[in-house]
C-alpha cells in the first residue's frame, strides 16, 4: 500500500530558514493587496514557492492555504463593513464546491511538468481577461434569482469550482466577473470573491493535506501577510482605482509565466 507523505513535511521544516520565511510574509503582503483590490495575487506566490525548490503541485497546494487564511480575515472583515451579499454566496456555492472536489482531485494525479506548464498557460490567459473584467455602477446590495437565471449561475460557478480546485490562481478575476453581470457591485463582488475562495479552499486542503502536498511553514508565512494586507485593502477597496494596478500584475504576471516555461 502506498502511503502518503505527513502533510507537516519534516524535510521542509528543517530546510527553511528565516530569511526565506522572512521574503514569503513580505510576498504576501503584497499578494494580499492585489488580491483584496484586483486578484491574481496568487500567479505571484505559486511561482515563487516553485522558484525556492518546491514541485508545482505542491506549491500550489502549499498557496491554497496561505490563501484560505488570507479569505477567512478578508471575508470577516468585509461582513463587519455590511458588504456580504448572503443570498447570492450561499446559492452559488454549492455548484462551486460540487466542481471544486473534481479540480482538485486533478492537481493530485497530474504530473508536475505537466501542471507547470498548464499553469503558465493560465496565468497569460488570466492576464488576457483582466482587461475585459465588466464594469458597472450598480450598487445592489444582493441578487434575488428566478429559475433561469440560477440554472445558469449554477452551470457558471460549476466550471469555475473545477479552475478554483485545479488551479485557482486567477479565478477571483472570474468570481468578480459573474459576480458583476448578475448585478453586483465591485466591493460586494470582491467579497463573494473572498467567500467563495475560502470555502474552495477549505474542500480543497482536505484532499491536498491527504495526499501530503501540503507544507505548513511557508503557507503560514504567505498567510500572514496575505491576512494582515487583505484586512487592510478590503477597507480600502472601495476607494482604491485598479487600473494601473491591473497593468502593473499582468506585467509581473507575464513575467512570471515566461520564466516558468524557460527554467526547470
Amino acid at each position: 500500500m502506498v502511503m502518503h507523505k505527513s502533510f507537516f513535511e519534516i524535510r521542509y521544516l528543517m530546510d527553511i530558514n528565516f530569511v526565506q520565511l522572512t521574503l514569503l510574509f513580505f510576498a504576501g503582503l503584497g499578494a494580499g493587496v492585489i488580491n483584496a483590490l484586483a486578484g491574481g495575487g496568487s500567479f505571484m506566490t505559486v511561482p515563487l514557492l516553485i522558484f525556492t525548490g518546491l514541485e508545482p503541485t505542491v506549491a500550489n497546494a502549499t498557496n491554497r492555504l496561505a490563501v484560505w487564511i488570507q479569505c477567512f480575515f478578508g471575508t470577516r472583515k468585509l461582513y463587519m463593513m455590511g458588504y456580504f451579499p448572503k443570498n447570492y454566496c450561499f446559492k452559488v456555492v454549492w455548484p462551486m464546491l460540487a466542481g471544486t472536489l473534481i479540480g482538485a482531485y486533478l492537481l493530485t494525479v497530474i504530473p508536475d511538468e505537466t501542471f507547470r506548464k498548464y499553469f503558465a498557460f493560465f496565468m497569460v490567459l488570466m492576464t488576457l481577461v483582466t482587461f475585459f473584467k465588466p464594469a458597472s455602477k450598480i450598487q445592489q446590495t444582493d441578487v434575488g434569482f428566478t429559475g433561469k437565471s440560477l440554472a445558469v449561475n449554477y452551470f457558471i460557478y460549476f466550471f469555475i469550482g473545477i479552475y478554483i480546485g485545479f488551479i485557482q490562481a486567477g479565478v477571483g478575476f472570474m468570481i468578480i466577473a459573474a459576480s458583476v453581470i448578475s448585478g453586483l457591485g465591485m466591493v460586494r463582488a470582491n467579497a463573494v470573491k473572498m467567500f467563495l475562495n475560502l470555502s474552495a479552499a477549505t474542500i480543497s486542503l482536505i484532499i491536498f493535506f491527504y495526499a501530503g502536498k501540503v507544507l505548513i511553514l511557508p503557507a503560514l508565512a504567505m498567510g500572514a501577510g496575505m491576512s494582515l494586507s487583505a484586512v487592510i485593502a478590503s477597507g480600502m477597496s472601495v476607494k482604491v482605482s485598479d487600473v494601473f494596478l491591473k497593468r502593473l500584475v499582468s506585467v509581473v504576471i507575464l513575467i512570471f509565466a515566461v520564466l516558468l516555461l524557460v527554467t526547470k
